[in-house]
C-alpha cells in the first residue's frame, strides 16, 4: 500500500494509534473514492495494522446555509460513493441527519472502538472548528490529509499576497510533488472484511440509521430542517458525475478555453468548480489527464521560475492557461485560509486597499440596493441582473461575470464591509461552489486581495480596480448569455 507523503498528514490531537476494532475515515470534504490521498492513508493505515476499514459520510442539517441545492448536490455523491464502495473491501456508512442535533454522538461511538480516524484537511468553512472540537472530544487519534491541490498546503508556512509570487514559489516548489500522486483506487489492495463485520457494525450503530435509498436520492428533502426555497440545480453531483464533466471539457471546450473561456456566449469555461469544491473531483485527476493528452513530462518544465502565467509548464495554450486557473488562483486561495483563520473577515484585506476605501467611504452612491434587491435582481442594470439571475437560476456564475458582479455590489453598497456581507451572503446561500477558498479569493480580490492600486483614483472605489458593465458588453460576446437570463432594463454606467 502507497504511502501518502509525510507533509499531507497531520494529528490534530496527541493520542496515540491504539489496538481497536478498526481504521475510521471520517468523509468531510474529499467526498470521493478515488484519487484520494485520505482514504488512501486510512486504507494503508488499516493495511499496516490489518484492521478492517470504516467509511463514514454523514451530512448534517446544521452547517451555514443549509438547502436544498446543497443537501441534494452532496446527497448525489453519497449515493454514488456507496454504490462504488459497496464492491470493495470497507464498510460505507452514510448517515443523513433528520433533525438538528440527531447526529451528536454517532463520530464518537464510531471512535471508541477504532484504532485511529483519519480524516480531510480542508481549510475553509466550518470544517476546521469542527475537526479540532472532535479532535478534542473523542477517545481515539485523529488525522487529517491534505488532499486539496497538487502543492501540499504545508509546502509553505506564510501568506502569499500576490498571485504572481504565489505562482513564482510555486515554480521553484511545485516540481518536487507532481511525481506524488494520489491512487486512482486507494481500496485496491485491501483484503476482504471479517464475516459478518458489516451487519456487526450496523447493529451497534442503530441510534443513528444507515441512510435510506430514498434520502440519498433527495425523495426526503422536504421533511428536512434546511433552507427551502433555494431549489436543486439541474446537474448532478457526485464524483462521476465530476469526472465526466472533466472528460467533456477534455475533448471538447478545451481546444478554445484560452481564447474564448471569458466570452459568456462561446460556453468554453470548465463548470468543474461545482465538484472540485465538494471533493467529488481531484485536482490530481485532472492534472494527470491533460498532462497525459499533451504527451507531457517533468523535464519540459521551464529552467528557471519567473512568475509568468505562460510558457513555464511546456504544455499547449490552452492548458497553460487552465493550469493557472486550477493550480495557481485555486490554491493561492489555500493558502490564505490555510494560514490566515480570519480569511473570511474584512480585516485580512491589505492594507492600501483598506485604507483607499476607507478614505472613500463617505463618498456618494448614485445607487443604493439592499439585500433583497440583489438577490432579486432588481437592480437598473440589465447586465448585473443577468448574472445574479445565472447564478440564482443555476448555481453557478460565469467566472468573468462574477467579478464585474462583485465590483458592482460594492458601487451599490453603504460601506465596502457592507458589499463583502452581501457578496458574502449571495455567494454562499445560491452557488453550488460557495464556500470554497477559491470563491473567497474572488470575493475578497473585488476588494483588492491579490491586486495592486489602480489609477486614476475613483469615487467609491478609490484606487481598488474598476470594472463597468457598459465595458464589459464592449469587450465580450453576450447576446445569447442576456437572452438567457436578462430582462429589458436600462443601463446606467
Amino acid at each position: 500500500m502507497n504511502p501518502v507523503p509525510s507533509i499531507r498528514v497531520r494529528a490534530l490531537n496527541e493520542l496515540p494509534v491504539r489496538e481497536g476494532d478498526y481504521v475510521l475515515y471520517w468523509m468531510v470534504a474529499c467526498r470521493r473514492p478515488r484519487w484520494s490521498f485520505a482514504l488512501q492513508h486510512a486504507a494503508a493505515r488499516a493495511a499496516e495494522l490489518d484492521k478492517p476499514l470504516v467509511v463514514l459520510e454523514a451530512l448534517r442539517v446544521g452547517y451555514p446555509w443549509a438547502s436544498d441545492r446543497l443537501h441534494r448536490f452532496i446527497l448525489d455523491g453519497m449515493r454514488a460513493n456507496r454504490a462504488w464502495l459497496g464492491d470493495r473491501n470497507a464498510v460505507y456508512y452514510p448517515y443523513v441527519e433528520p433533525e438538528h442535533g440527531a447526529g451528536r454522538g454517532l463520530l464518537a461511538a464510531l471512535a471508541k472502538d477504532a484504532c485511529l480516524v483519519v480524516s480531510d484537511d480542508y481549510p475553509a468553512f466550518f470544517i476546521p472548528r469542527m475537526q479540532s472540537a472532535a479532535a478534542d472530544r473523542i477517545d481515539a487519534r485523529l488525522e487529517v490529509v491534505d488532499g486539496n491541490g497538487l502543492l501540499p498546503m504545508r509546502a509553505t508556512d506564510k501568506v502569499f499576497s500576490r498571485a504572481f509570487d504565489f505562482r513564482r514559489f510555486l515554480q521553484k516548489t511545485l516540481p518536487a510533488h507532481l511525481d506524488d500522486q494520489p491512487l486512482e483506487d486507494p481500496l485496491a489492495d485491501l483484503p476482504a472484511l471479517p464475516k459478518g463485520f458489516g451487519s456487526k457494525l450496523r447493529s451497534r450503530l442503530s441510534g443513528w440509521p444507515e441512510a435510506s435509498d430514498d434520502a440519498l436520492a433527495g425523495d426526503t428533502l422536504a421533511s428536512l430542517p434546511i433552507d427551502h426555497s433555494v431549489p436543486p440545480v439541474d446537474f448532478e453531483g457526485g464524483f462521476q458525475a465530476g469526472e465526466q464533466q472533466m472528460f467533456d471539457f477534455l475533448d471538447g471546450a478545451f481546444s478554445r478555453y484560452a481564447e474564448d473561456r471569458n466570452h459568456p456566449d462561446d460556453g468554453a469555461a470548465s463548470g468543474l468548480s461545482p465538484w472540485l469544491h465538494f471533493g467529488h473531483l481531484s485536482p490530481h485527476q485532472i492534472f494527470r489527464e491533460i498532462a497525459a493528452n499533451e504527451g507531457w513530462s517533468v523535464d519540459r518544465l521551464a529552467a528557471k521560475p519567473n512568475g509568468a502565467r505562460e510558457g513555464w509548464w511546456g504544455m499547449s495554450e490552452n492548458a497553460e492557461a487552465f493550469l493557472d486557473e486550477l493550480v495557481t488562483w485555486r490554491e493561492v486561495g489555500f493558502n490564505m485560509c490555510s494560514h490566515n483563520p480570519g480569511y473570511d473577515r474584512y480585516e485580512s484585506l491589505p492594507e492600501w486597499a483598506k485604507k483607499s476605501l476607507a478614505e472613500h467611504e463617505a463618498d456618494p452612491r448614485a445607487h443604493l440596493y439592499t439585500l433583497e434587491e440583489l438577490e432579486q435582481a432588481d437592480t437598473h442594470d440589465h447586465v448585473w441582473n443577468a448574472a445574479q439571475t445565472e447564478l440564482v437560476q443555476t448555481g453557478r456564475m460565469h467566472n468573468y461575470l462574477r467579478m464585474l458582479w462583485g465590483k458592482r455590489i460594492l458601487e451599490w453598497s453603504p460601506t465596502a464591509r457592507d458589499a463583502l456581507a452581501a457578496m458574502i451572503e449571495l455567494n454562499n446561500k445560491h452557488a453550488v461552489d460557495g464556500r470554497d477558498p477559491n470563491s473567497y479569493s474572488g470575493i475578497f480580490w473585488v476588494l483588492g486581495r491579490y491586486d495592486r492600486a489602480w489609477g486614476p483614483e475613483r469615487p467609491i472605489f478609490g484606487k481598488i480596480r474598476y470594472m463597468s458593465s457598459a465595458n464589459t458588453l464592449r469587450k465580450l460576446r453576450m447576446n445569447d448569455y442576456l437572452a438567457r437570463f436578462g430582462r429589458q432594463a436600462e443601463l446606467f454606467d
